[in-house]
């Protein structure tokens, strides 16, 4: 099989007269500014924009344009409040669609800051309209490329700090963890970078590099800085006029839903990495799930799915997990819930993955998740799993009766009442249910800030 960044064919005459625009994330700034360097070292016609988010909870946010001579732009601006949205939403993208048109011809590297995550900047283009244009009209969203730092990866997925206690909130009510940010940045990149060394040697490189294949392994994967030299020709033909991104694919939590692959079902240790899927048409008996979690979770570094709860059974629950913390939350409802002239409420895709699955007893309602992590024991999580779900005698007890269960999921996310729409799926501001003997805090060390 052919490796997703090899070349599809002869090159092609480039017709789309948009400036392309690579997306840059990463939660290591040091690690992600080399790259960017590699790419300006390479192509002297690139511009990067950076935006400075420090205080951005006063409102002031500084933005920084430059080429491979130096800086070009260099501003602090005031927004009308300071949050992440709004900075996308009053400057960086209209920063790119000014630039794309006072200095045509030139491609765009949009270096994200440490906090925030791609997938915010994909559902800001959807929505936002620069003078009245669709910013998407004016610029070409190429690809967006998480870069991750091998020697601190397996540290921040570890660790159970959020964004506020390490002074890096991006705004006052920002209580995302660390380690839920750094798995974002990861599942949403076309490509992820593997950058740099692990401190440990050789063994836990590659064991990192497994590790981030199987949390993404839809994306393409490149490991650069290994050596003392880094080839930018090599990098930019990796990273750059890639087209690969899709803007019609779900974001990780809907993957499951909408037909695509949450993940790998990879139960052998690949460098001790373990990835296990479990699948299951019954419903889960809430009491039984909500006794089990600290067990099911504790060798997991990731996971993420959704299920269905008997005693919620109009609720499509996301599950997530990461830095022993699981996070729950309303995602939709089950389409066999809804009147057939309601389906089309949902996308023509998730309606197509529900017919190709439909059940005559559940309908589309069913669990998918995935495990992934060091020394996980993938056959001890399925029998856990299948423990949780209802016996024969619960299920004939029908949904009248699973309603009536002790749900012990209640507060923590709001059920989805039979004659209510579809629901808003909720920011990071989602509940969290923690696991009971949370994982050792890791050493989380973000390097020096690059101007």
């Amino acid at each position: 099989m052919s490796s997703p960044l090899a070349p599809t064919g002869a090159p092609q005459a480039r017709t789309d007269l948009r400036p392309a625009v690579t997306v840059l994330s990463g939660f290591w700034p040091t690690a992600t500014f080399a790259v960017a360097r590699a790419l300006l070292a390479d192509d002297p016609s690139l511009l990067l924009v950076r935006h400075d988010l420090t205080d951005v909870r006063d409102g002031k946010v500084r933005r920084v344009v430059r080429d491979h001579a130096g800086i070009v732009e260099d501003k602090t601006i005031t927004l009308a409040h300071g949050c992440v949205s709004c900075t996308l939403r009053e400057d960086v993208l209209p920063t790119l669609a000014r630039l794309a048109a006072t200095r045509p011809g030139r491609d765009l590297l949009l270096m994200l800051p440490e906090v925030v995550e791609p997938e915010a900047v994909a559902d800001a283009c959807a929505y936002c309209l620069v003078d009245g244009v669709p910013v998407t009209d004016l610029v070409r969203f190429d690809s967006y490329v998480t870069v991750v730092a091998a020697e601190h990866l397996l540290d921040g997925l570890a660790n159970t700090d959020d964004l506020v206690t390490l002074g890096i909130a991006a705004a006052p009510d920002d209580d995302r963890a660390l380690a839920d940010v750094i798995a974002r940045q990861i599942e949403y990149a076309d490509t992820v970078v593997l950058w740099g060394r692990s401190r440990d040697g050789a063994y836990e490189t590659g064991q990192v590099g497994v590790l981030l294949r199987r949390m993404a392994p839809w994306a393409g994967h490149v490991s650069a800085a290994t050596e003392r030299l880094v080839d930018v020709t090599a990098l930019r033909n990796q990273l750059r006029h890639t087209n690969r991104h899709r803007p019609w694919t779900p974001g990780v939590l809907a993957r499951g839903i909408e037909g695509f692959s949450i993940g790998v079902h990879e139960p052998l240790p690949d460098s001790g990495v373990v990835s296990a899927l479990f699948r299951a048409r019954r419903p889960f008996h809430p009491t039984r799930l909500h006794s089990t979690l600290e067990t099911v979770t504790g060798e997991a570094l990731r996971s993420r799915g959704h299920l269905w709860l008997a005693s919620q059974p109009e609720t499509v629950v996301a599950w997530e997990f990461a830095g022993g913390a699981l996070t729950l939350r309303t995602l939709d409802r089950w389409l066999v819930g809804l009147p057939p002239e309601r389906w089309t409420e949902a996308s023509d895709q998730r309606r197509f993955a529900a017919d190709l699955d439909w059940d005559p007893y559940y309908g589309d309602r069913h669990t998918h998740l995935v495990f992934i992590g060091l020394g996980l024991d993938p056959v001890e999580t399925h029998r856990l799993l299948t423990d949780c779900l209802l016996t024969d005698s619960e299920l004939a007890d029908g949904e009248a009766g699973w309603r009536a269960y002790p749900d012990p999921f209640a507060d923590h996310f709001p059920p989805v009442p039979p004659s209510a729409g579809p629901p808003v799926v909720p920011s990071a501001e989602a509940p969290v249910v923690p696991t009971a003997g949370p994982l050792e805090p890791g050493s989380i060390s973000r390097g020096n800030e690059p101007q």
